[in-house]
């Protein structure tokens, strides 16, 4: 079997990580117990590139389980568990293509092995994967079937080749499902990017100020667990909505430049490109920490950053310090990349939990529906949705209230008021 890991010696811990997560993933072992006797998946060569984690690692079984030919790629340089993607291919046999720490020319060499499988269905975390189809693999467009995506940052670029017109294949926007972006990106995101902030700098975040650039869903996650930990957070938006909405749950508003000035720790969560920019870093305060927990390391202009400051690499596992020429010291964590999987593990399994259902049965659903799509980007069916919710309920010994036969017929009525 190709692949390309660290080291398959790694796996029995690995083996160790998974099963403690898949303890944590009832829905998902579901599924994966039905792809078992249903197969329906069988024959389909797939190729994903996803964060290399415990959690992907029982979405990549359960495809597995389901028929699948897969092939796994990282899809971020510092997001792979090295134990993990040696388990895959050493227990497991799925071949993986996944280093911690891969420069940029292996996680493209790793993308470019992924896309030799010849998919038939793909798996992004990002849109790299399409990215490259449409760029570089024009036999493939017509072979893919479908693709699903599971960032906010994916599902904006996807929607843009749609508007471009570049998309050559139907693309299942997982990200927006409501078992997804409600949970995974609130509280998933939330949670895990304290944790990534706090192992990397063993910082307190009581009585500090927290900056959040963007209110979106992981935003709002990030804001309250952070506020919940005890600090003053601050947020920046560029949409006045979510402004107002950030200011009515009782976080100060206000533009970055004047949130450089006051804030200690930053977080950028947005999706967009260099929302920390030279101005920012140089109007900080001696000793400020930066990162980032959107999905790509564009976020904080780095190269600018580099070229005016002095950096003094791994002051700290996961943190650089860069010297401005005025003798302020900017702290850098997890090199711009995903903090939550670049200095942790990433969101918690019992979260990932319904992203990764919702993910497998995208995945059924564009086995089932093969050359019904449209070539656009696609809702999650809200059966999906609605399945995985009342399954994640159960599981958690959850009941709720059900329509009275009366109830159904006033809601569906017009005539009855006041």
């Amino acid at each position: 079997m190709k692949h390309d890991v660290k080291d398959l010696g790694l796996r029995q811990e690995g083996v160790r990580r998974i099963q403690w997560a898949d303890g944590d993933m009832p829905v998902l072992r579901q599924i994966r117990a039905r792809f078992a006797e249903e197969k329906p998946l069988a024959g389909l060569k797939m190729s994903a590139c996803l964060h290399v984690t415990t959690e992907t690692a029982n979405l990549a079984r359960a495809l597995k389980e389901g028929g699948a030919d897969l092939v796994l790629c990282a899809s971020n340089p510092l997001s792979t568990q090295d134990d993990v993607a040696a388990a895959l291919v050493g227990e497991y046999g799925i071949p993986v293509f996944a280093v911690k720490g891969e420069d940029r020319d292996t996680y493209y060499r790793h993308l470019q092995a992924a896309l030799e499988h010849a998919p038939a269905i793909t798996m992004d975390d990002g849109a790299d994967l399409v990215t490259l189809i449409l760029k570089e693999y024009p036999k493939l467009h017509s072979k893919v079937i479908g693709s699903m995506e599971e960032t906010t940052t994916g599902v904006i670029r996807l929607k843009a080749m749609e508007r471009d017109g570049a998309l050559r294949f139907p693309v299942v926007a997982v990200n927006d499902a409501q078992c997804k972006h409600l949970f995974d990106n609130r509280y998933g995101t939330g949670q895990s990017t304290v944790d990534g902030i706090i192992r990397a700098t063993a910082t307190l975040l009581a009585g500090r100020t927290v900056v959040v650039a963007g209110y979106g869903w992981c935003g709002r996650g990030f804001a309250s667990r952070a506020r919940g930990m005890g600090a003053l957070v601050v947020v920046t938006e560029i949409d006045p909505i979510r402004a107002i909405e950030a200011s009515m749950d009782g976080f100060q508003v206000m533009p970055m430049e004047d949130a450089a000035k006051v804030g200690d720790v930053f977080c950028t969560l947005t999706g967009n490109i260099h929302v920390i920019r030279l101005e920012h870093f140089r109007a900080m305060k001696d000793g400020a920490m930066v990162c980032n927990s959107g999905h790509f390391n564009v976020e904080l202009d780095l190269e600018c950053l580099e070229k005016s400051a002095v950096k003094k690499p791994g002051v700290r596992e996961f943190v650089d310090q860069y010297t401005l020429a005025d003798g302020k010291r900017i702290y850098v964590l997890g090199e711009g990349r995903l903090i939550n999987l670049a200095a942790a593990e990433g969101h918690p399994a019992s979260v990932m939990d319904m992203s990764f259902a919702v993910q497998a049965l995208a995945t059924e659903y564009v086995a089932r529906n093969r050359g019904k799509l449209a070539v656009k980007v696609h809702p999650i069916p809200v059966e999906i949705d609605a399945w995985v919710a009342r399954m994640k309920l159960e599981s958690m010994g959850r009941k709720i209230d059900r329509l009275t036969p009366e109830q159904v017929k006033y809601l569906a009525s017009w005539t009855e008021g006041t």
